[in-house]
């Protein structure tokens, strides 16, 4: 098991990771957000990524998700826990909870949600994250005595705008828990790529649809961020240490007749493109 940390808003480093090496991978889809930073954390083998870049000069909707996945896949890691700053969207979540979210809904436009432009993968996405690192790291977080909510539905905007007063009630309507700008995408590409995918939510604000609270402003998150970045890295750090413990064969197999496309019609090309998540199938 190699475990991949894609750090948000307000984790761009991981403590007491010992660094190890700086990897910069050229993909299929580009370059991916920054360097890939690999090191060693409770004795296991890390590879960090900051979702944002270095600098966090990346605005959500011009993330490079489809790099970023496959260069986490191409150095072997196994196993993603991706940390987000959300806005919350229910009374009993708090700004400086934990949300371990469980589902998504995706409301983005303009992205490239799929590695497989030309040719038919239809990848099951009913539970869209790793059931068992999900039940790992909600455990961890509460034997941290963190307050985390176990379960969350993550409703993924455009962005970079916040929402809409209208839309946030909206939202509200459908149910959700919290509101964000990447993780259904980073979620949909780590399912293609076989990966075992959670995400650790942290809440920092009401959005605007709280009558009694502040609407949303850069300035609050940043302050929420900086109050909960360190508990993020100590439930990283948990995770680090106890991964050993997730037994999941769903992730290992999500490719597992999804493939519509004779692959034995692929060009040499395509073939190349796609070696890294269809080899096994090539035959």
């Amino acid at each position: 098991m190699k475990l991949g940390i894609i750090g948000g808003s307000g984790i761009y480093d991981i403590e007491n990771m010992e660094h190890t090496g700086e990897h910069h991978i050229s993909t299929p889809f580009g370059m991916p957000s920054a360097p890939l930073r690999t090191g060693r954390l409770e004795g296991r083998e890390i590879v960090f990524l900051p979702r944002h870049g270095d600098g966090h000069i990346i605005p959500p909707h011009k993330v490079n998700y489809r790099a970023n996945i496959w260069a986490l896949k191409s150095l072997g890691v196994t196993h993603v826990l991706a940390v987000s700053a959300v806005g919350s969207m229910k009374e009993e979540i708090r700004p400086g909870d934990f949300v371990v979210v469980d589902q998504f809904i995706d409301m983005t436009r303009r992205r490239d949600t799929t590695f497989y432009d030309d040719l038919a993968v239809h990848v099951v996405y009913a539970d869209p994250v790793c059931a068992s690192m999900h039940s790992l790291v909600a455990r961890e977080t509460e034997k941290l005595g963190i307050t985390v909510h176990r379960h969350g539905t993550y409703v993924n905007i455009e962005g970079p705008q916040f929402s809409t007063r209208a839309e946030s009630r909206w939202y509200r309507m459908l149910g959700v828990d919290v509101i964000g700008m990447t993780n259904a995408t980073e979620a949909r590409l780590a399912r293609e790529a076989e990966l075992h995918f959670v995400t650790l939510a942290l809440a920092t604000d009401y959005d605007c649809w709280h009558e009694s609270e502040d609407d949303v402003s850069v300035e609050q998150v940043i302050e929420v961020l900086n109050r909960n970045s360190a508990n993020a890295k100590k439930v990283v750090q948990a995770v680090a240490r106890t991964i050993d413990t997730v037994s999941c064969d769903v992730c290992n197999h999500a490719l597992d007749g999804a493939v519509m496309t004779d692959l034995g019609r692929l060009s040499q090309v395509q073939r190349e493109k796609y070696r890294l998540l269809l080899e096994r199938f090539y035959g």
